[in-house]
């Protein structure tokens, strides 16, 4: 895990594992969007998750582009872009995939103000 906001394409053309920069037709709207949620999240816009075993991960404005972060062939959000029409991003919350129950509030703290940013997005 990691704490950012991805947004497409997720897959390259070269299908290079990382640093790849895979840019949609619609990439300025995706990057609109990811930056709304990131923007208020006090971790996410930081773009330094200090995530054990990644400390040097760094994300600027707290946001990436799926395949320059790492390649995913046939993703979710690839596809529902592609053929569904979906403008999606991809929320990573935290370092740890299954955060302990006594976690819980502070990941609602640190997530509620980017949930109602982005829900006015819509």
């Amino acid at each position: 895990g990691s704490v950012v906001a991805s947004y497409p394409y997720d897959d390259s053309p070269t299908h290079k594992p990382t640093g790849v920069y895979s840019k949609s037709a619609d990439d300025e709207v995706f990057k609109y969007l990811a930056k709304a949620y990131a923007s208020h999240h006090p971790i996410m816009r930081t773009g330094k998750p200090n995530c054990p075993g990644e400390e040097g991960e760094t994300f600027q404005d707290g946001i990436t582009n799926g395949a320059q972060w790492y390649d995913v062939e046939g993703g979710m959000q690839d596809y529902n872009y592609v053929w569904a029409n979906c403008f999606e991003i991809t929320l990573e919350l935290s370092c740890c995939k299954y955060p302990l129950t006594s976690e819980l509030q502070q990941e609602w703290e640190n997530n509620r103000d980017s949930l109602l940013a982005f829900i006015e997005k819509v």
